[in-house]
């Protein structure tokens, strides 16, 4: 399977192969942040099939927290585009939002961080729903 998206602006563009390892929704507060305020919708892709095909993104990286993620994001009009996750080093956390087809998405498997969620988020039924990270 191959993947495509990019950002808004169309500075940054990339292509991901291989099979999904995890379709999920994220509701921690990290990911709200990035979202504003919604959960966050993504895909993990295996990290050596990923590329940059166009341009380079941003990178944010908070240094007072142990083993924070990386956002990577356009410069220029600010898409979130992935997480690199110390907690996932073999994937990248490709955002549905970023995919040229978000359909291939498909909608999450799980439904994650749900401890941080508040009244208004809504999580689709029949979902499989966990307060942290299944561990």
């Amino acid at each position: 399977m191959t993947i495509t998206g990019g950002c808004y602006c169309g500075e940054v563009r990339y292509e991901a192969e291989g099979q999904p390892l995890m379709k999920a929704r994220c509701h921690c507060r990290e990911c709200q942040y990035f979202t504003g305020g919604e959960g966050n919708d993504f895909m993990a892709m295996p990290a050596a099939g990923f590329r940059f095909t166009k341009g380079q993104p941003k990178a944010f990286k908070r240094t007072d927290l142990p083993h924070a993620n990386t956002r990577e994001f356009c410069g220029t009009c600010g898409t979130p585009l992935l997480t690199r996750s110390p907690a996932l080093p073999m994937a990248v956390i490709l955002k549905a939002g970023s995919l040229d087809d978000p359909s291939v998405y498909g909608g999450p498997q799980m439904i994650l961080q749900t401890a941080d969620a508040y009244p208004f988020h809504l999580f689709p039924d029949g979902v499989p729903a966990f307060p942290r990270f299944p561990g």
